[in-house]
C-alpha cells in the first residue's frame, strides 16, 4: 500500500494506492471515494469481543471496513470526522494511538486496545489505547495541527491528555492529575497529563476533541422530545 496525503493540514485526506489484489483496513465511515472495482467488506475484526472491546475502549467503531484492489488494482480515499491533518507511520513491531486516531492501516496491521491511564475529569480523554501490532503502515489523523515530539534517552514531556494522537511503544509513560485536590482541579479546568520519558515519538494535536465536545454540550440548547 502506498499513501498520500492531501489538502494538508486542515483537511487532510488519504489517498491508499492498492496493489492488484491488495487489501487494507479503515474506520468505519471513514472511506470518502474509491477507484471503479475496488471491493468493499464491513466485519467485526477479531470476533465480537475483540470488536467490541475495541469499540466501548477503544473509541473506534464496532466494525472495521476492509477494502480489495481489483485486477488492474485501485485506490481509497479515506478521511477523519474532524478537521485536521493526518500522516502515514511506519510500524515494524507496536504503535499506541489515542482514542478516536487511528483512520486506516494495511491489511497486516492487527487492533487491539489497552490501558492508557485515568479518564480526564472532564471526560472524553486517556482511558484506553488503540494498540496497532504488526509490520506495515498506519495514517492517523488530528484535529487541528500535527506534531511530533522526538525525546531522546530519559528526556521528560508533559502532555494534556487531550492533546496527544499516539506515541512508540518504547516511550515510557505515566498519568498524574496536573493539580492537588478536587477543588483545585475544577477551578484550574485540568484533569490529568500524561507525562513521557524517552527515548522515542509522541505525536501531538493541536486542539483537543474533549474540550470541543464540552464546549458544544454547554452552548447548544437542550433538545426536548
Amino acid at each position: 500500500m502506498k499513501v498520500e496525503i492531501r489538502d494538508s493540514p486542515s483537511f487532510a485526506v488519504a489517498r491508499c494506492v492498492l496493489a492488484a489484489g491488495e487489501k487494507m483496513k479503515a474506520e468505519s465511515g471513514a472511506m470518502m471515494a474509491t477507484s471503479d472495482g475496488v471491493g468493499v467488506e464491513a466485519q467485526m475484526q477479531g470476533g465480537l469481543m475483540k470488536g467490541l472491546k475495541r469499540s466501548v475502549l477503544g473509541g473506534e467503531s464496532l466494525f472495521m471496513t476492509t477494502y480489495e484492489a481489483p485486477s488492474q488494482g485501485g485506490w481509497v480515499d479515506c478521511a477523519a470526522n474532524l478537521p485536521g491533518d493526518a500522516v502515514v507511520l511506519d510500524v515494524n513491531g507496536a504503535l499506541n494511538i489515542s482514542r478516536g486516531g487511528w483512520l486506516c492501516s494495511s491489511a497486516e496491521i492487527e487492533l487491539d486496545t489497552k490501558w492508557g491511564g485515568f479518564k480526564n475529569i472532564g471526560g472524553g480523554e486517556g482511558g484506553f489505547l488503540v494498540h496497532a501490532t504488526g509490520t506495515g503502515q498506519v495514517v492517523v489523523a488530528c484535529y487541528g495541527a500535527l506534531e511530533t515530539v522526538e525525546l531522546g534517552p530519559n528526556e521528560k514531556f508533559v502532555l494534556d491528555s487531550g492533546h496527544l494522537v499516539a506515541f512508540d511503544p518504547e516511550v515510557n509513560y505515566t498519568t498524574r492529575k496536573v493539580t492537588k485536590g478536587i477543588a483545585s482541579t475544577l477551578k484550574s479546568g485540568e484533569g490529568f497529563v500524561m507525562e513521557f520519558t524517552g527515548p522515542g515519538r509522541v505525536l501531538t494535536q493541536s486542539r483537543n476533541p474533549g474540550a470541543l465536545i464540552t464546549w458544544l454540550t454547554t452552548e447548544l440548547p437542550f433538545t426536548r422530545s
